[in-house]
């Protein structure tokens, strides 16, 4: 066995079996302290922080493992991945929270009190899809441009 294979598996074992397993018990304690009306919050943040980098791993593994183990481009396969899945998933739906947060804010549901604040949600979600449509627009571009110039 290499080192490379024993780093891997002992980063495997941590991310998907111990750090759940830690969740879980930063999420017991939690529960435990709330019931003796003792500060819980903290606890809990354990917990959170313990399953978001078990996901962030499992994330991680998911771009990566795209490609072959001996090939030349697969860190910048697993970047361009990355930055796809996030401009063409997340910022949309960012922007739909950012949308539905500005008219709650525009009809006065919520309780702040600044006079266009709405503005800054819907200005926010214009910027996201903004961003993701010219990511597509480029990836559009790039795969029109494969064959060279004719």
């Amino acid at each position: 066995m290499s080192f490379y294979n024993g780093i891997l598996n002992l980063t495997n074992w941590s991310g998907n079996v111990i750090l759940p397993t830690l969740a879980g018990l930063f999420m017991a304690i939690g529960i435990i302290q709330f019931s003796k009306g003792k500060e819980y919050s903290y606890a809990m943040y354990g917990g959170f922080m313990c399953l978001m980098a078990s996901g962030l791993l499992r994330a991680f593994e998911t771009f990566a493992s795209q490609r072959a183990w001996n090939d030349p481009n697969l860190v910048w396969a697993s970047v361009v991945s990355i930055v796809d899945w996030i401009c063409n998933v997340l910022l949309p739906i960012y922007a739909a929270l950012q949308v539905a947060a500005g008219g709650l804010q525009l009809a006065g549901v919520t309780n702040r009190h600044q006079p266009i604040s709405w503005m800054r949600h819907f200005a926010a979600a214009g910027l996201c899809l903004l961003v993701s449509g010219l990511l597509r627009l480029g990836e559009f571009f790039v795969t029109r441009g494969t064959g060279g110039v004719t």
